[in-house]
C-alpha cells in the first residue's frame, strides 16, 4: 500500500475519535501470501484465527486442549490416538468430524512443506469423535502439529480456500481487499471462550503508514520494528513482548565443495577457530544496543529460554582472546590488518535482504566487530533470489525463532543441509545426529527436552560453534490506551500476528 492509499485507508476507518465500542482496528503487517489456508502454512505461528487446532499454547507456553480431548502415543511411538470434543461445528454450520481432521493432515501431507509430515503414514478417521495417526517411525516432534496445523472441512476444501476460509476458530472472514484491509468477525459456532471484541479489521500497511494511522486515532494495535521502537504515539502505550524471534550469522561448516552443481562450504569459516573466534569477538549486548536501538536482547543460541535451549550456551566476549585463537591457529595479519592463512584472507561477504533495515544494521554492526579481530566481512544487501544462490558457500544473517524444538533439527541435521532454508551451512555431527534420535524416540514432548539441549554442547558455544547468533529481537506494539493485552507469550519468529495468540484474554478497560 502507497502511503497515499494507507493515509486514506485511516480516514475511511475513522479518524473521529476512537470508540469504547468492541470494534478493534489492527496494524500488525503479515499479510499471507497463500491466503489464510492452513495447509499451506497460515497460522503455522501465532494463531490460525479463524481455524481451531488439536491443541493451542497459552500465555505461559503451557498445553491447553483444543479440539481434542485426548491424545495419546503408543508404546512403540508409532500411533498417536486422539479424541475430539463432541458437538464441534464450522462457522458455515457443518459438524467438524475426525473426518475432516483426518482430511487436514492428508492435505497437509501432500502439500509442500509447510509441515513436518514426512514421517506420517497415514491419517484416519476411527468414528466422528476418534482418529489414529500412525508413523513410519518414532518421531516426536510430530506433535507439534497439533499446536500449529488448522483443520480444514473435507466437504468444502478447495484450491481457493485460502480465499474465503470456512473454520471453527475464534472468527469467521467479513471480507478481505489484498494489500489493504481484512475484516473478520466473531464466529458464532465456536465452542472455545469468545473473545471481548465483535469485529477486527486488520490493516495490512507499511511499518511508518501503520503508526501514521495510530497518531490519527485511526487504529488501536500497531507492530514497529527497531527503528520505529521509540516513536510511541502521544496517548498510546508500549507492549514490549520477549521472543525468540532470532538473528544469527550462518557460518558454512564444511571446506569448499561442489555438490550437484552448487557452492557449499567456505575456507574460512570451515576453520573451527575462526568460528569460535567470531563468537568470542562478538559483544551481543552492543550489538543490541546499536543495531536494536535497544530493543532485544543477546541471543546465544536458537531457542533462548525455552526449554530445550542449551543451559549453559553462554559465552562473555573477548576479543583478545579471538586474536591470540587466531594466531595459534595460523591466521596471520597482512598489512592491512586483515588476516591470512596459507594465502587464504580472513574475508567474507555477509548477506542480508536488502528490503529489512534491521537486517542491514546488524550485518553493518558485525563487521565493524570483527575488522579489529583481522576478519574482513562485507555486508551485501540483495533479493532473497540471490541470497539463496549462494548460502550454501557464504555467510547470510538469518532469522529463524519457533515453540518447538524441530527448529532445532531442522537448523543441525545433517540429513537437511541444503532442503531450503534448513542447515543452510551443511552443518554435520555424529553426536549430534545421535542425541537427535534420541529425541524424536522420547515418549513425550517434556521428555525430550533435555535430550535436545544436551545437543547444544556438541553445535553451541561449547562445542563446533555452528553459528553465530547475535540477537533476539524484541516484538514492540503500540496499544491505545484502553486496550489491554493482558499477558503475552514468548512470541516465535514473525513479528504482529503471533500476539493474537492471546487474543481471548484482550480487554477494553474503558467505559
Amino acid at each position: 500500500m502507497t502511503p497515499i492509499r494507507a493515509a486514506a485507508a485511516a480516514l475511511l476507518l475513522g479518524c473521529a475519535p476512537v470508540q469504547a465500542a468492541p470494534d478493534l482496528v489492527l496494524a500488525l503487517g503479515g499479510e499471507p501470501d497463500t491466503g489464510f489456508d492452513p495447509v499451506l502454512g497460515w497460522g503455522s505461528y501465532g494463531t490460525p484465527l479463524f481455524q481451531s487446532t488439536l491443541l493451542r499454547r497459552d500465555a505461559d507456553l503451557a498445553t491447553v486442549p483444543d479440539l481434542a480431548t485426548d491424545w495419546d502415543l503408543s508404546q512403540d511411538r508409532l500411533t498417536w490416538t486422539i479424541s475430539l470434543r463432541p458437538d464441534l461445528r464450522f462457522s458455515d454450520g457443518t459438524p467438524l468430524t475426525a473426518h475432516d481432521v483426518a482430511f487436514t493432515y492428508e492435505q497437509a501431507k501432500r502439500a509442500p512443506g509447510a509441515h513436518d509430515l514426512s514421517v506420517m503414514v497415514q491419517a484416519r478417521a476411527l468414528d466422528d469423535h476418534h482418529l489414529q495417526i500412525t508413523l513410519s517411525r518414532p518421531w516426536i516432534t510430530f506433535a507439534e502439529t497439533f499446536y500449529t496445523l488448522g483443520i480444514v472441512p473435507a466437504a468444502s476444501y478447495g484450491p481457493d480456500y485460502g480465499r474465503a476460509p470456512v473454520g471453527s476458530g475464534p472468527y469467521r472472514m467479513v471480507s478481505w481487499t489484498e494489500g489493504e484491509q481484512l475484516i473478520v468477525e466473531r464466529n458464532p459456532a465456536y465452542h472455545g471462550t469468545p473473545g471481548a471484541f465483535d469485529r477486527l479489521t486488520f490493516l495490512f500497511t507499511g511499518a511508518d503508514a501503520g503508526l501514521a494511522a495510530a497518531r490519527a486515532g485511526a487504529v488501536h494495535l500497531v507492530s514497529v520494528p527497531a527503528q520505529l521502537a521509540d516513536a510511541r504515539p502521544e496517548g498510546f502505550h508500549a507492549v514490549t513482548a520477549r521472543t525468540v524471534d532470532n538473528r544469527g550469522l550462518s557460518l558454512p561448516f564444511p571446506p569448499p565443495r561442489d555438490e550437484a552443481g552448487r557452492r557449499v562450504g567456505h575456507a574460512v569459516t570451515s576453520d573451527p577457530a575462526v568460528r569460535r573466534a567470531i563468537n568470542l569477538g562478538l559483544d551481543r549486548d552492543l550489538v543490541v544496543d546499536v543495531a536494536l536501538n535497544g530493543h532485544g536482547t543477546p541471543a546465544f543460541g536458537p531457542a533462548d529460554g525455552l526449554p530445550w535451549a542449551g543451559p549453559k550456551d553462554r559465552i562473555t566476549p573477548d576479543p583478545a582472546a579471538a586474536r591470540q585463537l587466531l594466531e595459534q591457529a595460523g591466521w596471520i595479519p597482512a598489512a592491512d590488518g586483515i588476516r591470512a592463512k596459507d594465502g587464504q584472507r580472513a574475508a567474507f561477504p555477509v548477506h542480508y535482504p536488502a528490503s529489512d533495515p534491521t537486517r542491514q544494521a546488524l550485518a553493518e554492526t558485525v563487521a565493524e566487530l570483527l575488522r579489529p579481530l583481522g576478519i574482513e566481512a562485507t555486508p551485501k544487501g540483495g533479493s532473497w533470489d540471490s541470497i539463496e544462490r549462494v548460502m550454501h558457500a557464504e555467510p547470510v544473517i538469518f532469522g529463524f525463532g519457533s515453540h518447538s524444538p524441530f527448529q532445532l533439527y531442522s537448523l543441525y541435521a545433517a540429513g537437511l543441509g541444503g532442503v531450503g532454508y534448513m542447515n543452510p551451512g551443511f552443518y554435520a555431527n555424529p553426536q549430534v545426529e545421535q542425541l537427535f534420535a534420541e529425541a524424536q524416540a522420547a515418549p513425550s514432548l517434556e521428555a525430550s527436552f533435555p535430550i535436545w539441549a544436551e545437543a547444544a554442547a556438541q553445535y553451541g558455544l561449547a562445542g563446533d560453534n555452528a553459528w553465530a547468533w547475535l540477537v533476539n529481537l524484541d516484538h514492540v506494539y503500540f496499544a491505545n490506551p484502553c486496550l489491554d493485552l493482558g499477558q503475552t507469550q514468548i512470541e516465535p519468529h514473525g513479528h504482529g500476528w503471533p500476539v493474537t495468540a492471546t487474543l481471548a484474554q484482550w480487554r477494553w478497560t474503558c467505559d
